[in-house]
């Protein structure tokens, strides 16, 4: 019998407390889906979720009869929160698709737990624990786990019709989840839906993607999909620049212990064009802090590893720390990897990185000007105030920034006419 009793997460008190309050009467509430998937792969369980044979207002009642804070999240389709030492717990009612447009379902709720199994996903995400850890599999979850098999419940084309979001989770849990090929019948599925993609909204898209990108190593989910015709529906960036460059970043954030970063990955598959970046945020709804990452990425220019530490210097001060670092960080990691097969460019990795150090330590100095000191100086208040200044910058910069704030006093004094 396959079991996650002796699993901690399985016994922490707040997880306890809904077995005893929803386990009474007739109910019954099981763990279901990532915990214990992730428990039996040898994985955190990361966020612990219920199905119950309660419906949502019982649940509801019967919690707050116990004294825990309930969070309505998800009434109209039978979900609960359930709070219990600032711990939250969702607590979802059994039940079965009625209808679906590809976006959204309708449900009835029940008791059957093979019905509610069989309208999951994937057989990995449809296994259930009684409050005894005993696992319960109706849909050879078991079996795809032991052989890291990503594979959807029943008719995979049918259960995409169910929720085009599917076609992008099904290659982010292949990253995360899956070995060998993807499953054939799932990868045909998503190749014939993949159109279907242009009817989700932007920040559905954007989310799941993001968390394909953040996965460990995304390189085989991005093949796939490339491959499906996925990736250019949704990235049609990517159609032309491809994704040779994934490999040799993943390596290089393991051999520089960098952390894993969805938007470094994806400016390693995309050209660094403003125009064509600006329209990728736009269309994917990016938030402003990630459009203008790219905005610096695409801003930036292209770092050579012979420049001098000056240069560098200047480079950073004009176009800032973000473009230029995500700039020599592919620059890096493309470098080392040509480097397995061409000693002569060892060389070249060894200056980005040195370059890389120094950018990633460089601290912006503060221009020693200000327009009150051309204002005082006597040029009129108008545009030409942010000229002179903008001039007196430029000198500053090409000086590596040496002169002091007399020295470009005494050069704003020449250039204001008496």
């Amino acid at each position: 019998m396959t079991s996650v009793a002796a699993d901690a997460w399985f016994q922490a008190p707040s997880l306890r407390r809904v077995f005893d309050v929803l386990n009474a009467d007739g109910g019954e509430v099981r763990v279901v889906g990532g915990a214990i998937r992730n428990s039996l792969m040898g994985l955190p369980a990361g966020d612990v979720d219920m199905a119950t044979t309660w419906r949502p207002e019982d649940v509801a009642e019967r919690a707050k009869a116990a004294g825990i804070k309930v969070v309505p999240t998800g009434v109209d389709h039978g979900t609960i929160t359930l709070v219990i030492d600032g711990t939250p717990c969702e607590v979802t009612t059994l039940r079965r698709d009625v209808a679906t447009d590809g976006r959204r379902a309708e449900v009835a709720f029940g008791t059957d737990w093979r019905a509610d199994a069989e309208r999951r996903d994937f057989t990995i995400n449809a296994l259930y624990a009684d409050s005894d850890g005993k696992v319960f599999d109706y849909v050879g979850g078991l079996a795809d786990i032991e052989s890291r098999t990503l594979r959807f419940i029943g008719d995979a084309a049918e259960r995409v019709r169910e929720d085009y979001l599917r076609i992008l989770r099904f290659f982010r849990f292949f990253a995360y989840y899956g070995a060998g090929r993807p499953d054939a019948d799932g990868l045909k599925a998503c190749a014939q839906a993949r159109a279907k993609l242009s009817t989700l909204s932007a920040e559905r898209v954007w989310t799941e993607t993001k968390k394909l990108l953040a996965a460990d190593d995304p390189g085989r989910a991005l093949l796939w999909m490339r491959q499906a015709g996925v990736l250019t529906e949704i990235l049609p960036e990517t159609e032309k620049w491809g994704i040779d460059a994934i490999p040799g970043l993943i390596a290089a954030e393991k051999a520089f212990s960098w952390k894993p970063d969805p938007l470094l990955r994806l400016a390693a598959i995309v050209p660094p064009d403003s125009e064509r970046l600006a329209a990728m945020a736009a269309r994917l709804r990016l938030s402003k802090a990630e459009a203008a990452y790219f905005a610096r990425f695409a801003g930036a220019p292209a770092v050579p590893a012979t420049l001098a530490d000056a240069a560098l210097d200047r480079q950073l001060y004009r176009h800032g720390v973000e473009g230029i670092t995500t700039r020599l960080r592919l620059s890096l990691a493309s470098a080392r990897r040509l480097s397995e097969n061409d000693p002569s460019l060892l060389s070249e990795t060894a200056a980005l990185k040195r370059l890389l150090s120094r950018a990633e330590k460089w601290h912006r100095p503060a221009f020693p000007l200000t327009g009150a000191d051309v204002l005082k100086a006597g040029v009129p208040a108008g545009p030409k105030v942010g000229e002179v200044l903008s001039e007196l910058e430029n000198f500053w910069i090409e000086r590596n920034f040496a002169p002091d704030r007399a020295a470009l006093a005494a050069r704003l004094e020449l250039m204001v006419p008496k």
